[in-house]
């Protein structure tokens, strides 16, 4: 997720984000996300496709018991503690700048017995990819990370490096620009892309998608 600091607003919708935490209960836990507008901006509040995403996940249509997962541009890291409530074990990914604050509520959320299932790492998209498995992934997450159309293409590669063959990437967005529905199609372009969850009230989609086998098995 960017880091991209913003003036504050007096916008009675945009007051929650500049409260330094956010309180939620998912996984049976009440959980307690700092947050810093004024210091790193987007990447340090919590938006609503990473709630969705998380409603979505208790819905245990998606096995996360045992599995592999990453979160990209995970923020205040949300998602991720979830997804290791749950029972995944998780790589939870963002820029360097972000990663004290997410390390922070990493620990703040977890159960000490817990911990041993998150490792926070820097990822950048589309560079230094080699110091993640290729392939190594049973589950790719990202919630809101679709809005810069400067890393479209690496946000791509980076998603074919991290996906396995049978792995499975779930995305949550909010369609706001014709550059998100463009990045969708350049999604299709190398996974099959399905929409499995609109909430209305928010107005955020969840797609997940898988790779397409390559051009010469079809």
């Amino acid at each position: 997720m960017a880091l991209v600091p913003y003036v504050e607003s007096s916008l009675p919708a945009l007051s929650k984000l500049h409260s330094s935490s956010a309180q939620f209960r998912f996984a049976n836990r009440d959980l307690r996300l700092s947050q810093d507008w004024k210091k790193l901006g987007v990447a340090a509040v919590v938006w609503d496709a990473a709630i969705v995403m998380c409603m979505y996940l208790e819905l245990r249509k998606v096995e996360l018991k045992g599995k592999v997962a990453i979160e990209l541009g995970a923020g205040t890291g949300l998602v991720g503690i979830v997804a290791a409530l749950l029972g995944a074990k998780v790589t939870i990914t963002d820029r360097e700048p972000a990663l004290d604050f997410l390390s922070a509520n990493v620990k703040a959320n977890l159960p000490p017995d817990s911990r041993g299932s998150v490792t926070v790492s820097e990822l950048t998209w589309g560079e230094s990819l080699e110091l993640y498995p290729a392939g190594g992934f049973d589950l790719v997450l990202g919630a809101d990370i679709v809005y810069l159309e400067d890393t479209f293409v690496p946000l791509l590669q980076t998603l074919e490096h991290l996906c396995s063959d049978t792995a499975l990437l779930l995305l949550a967005c909010k369609i706001r620009y014709e550059r998100d529905t463009n990045f969708l199609s350049m999604l299709k372009q190398r996974f099959s892309v399905e929409e499995v969850y609109y909430d209305k009230q928010r107005d955020i989609h969840i797609y997940k998608a898988w790779k397409l086998p390559p051009r010469g098995d079809l």
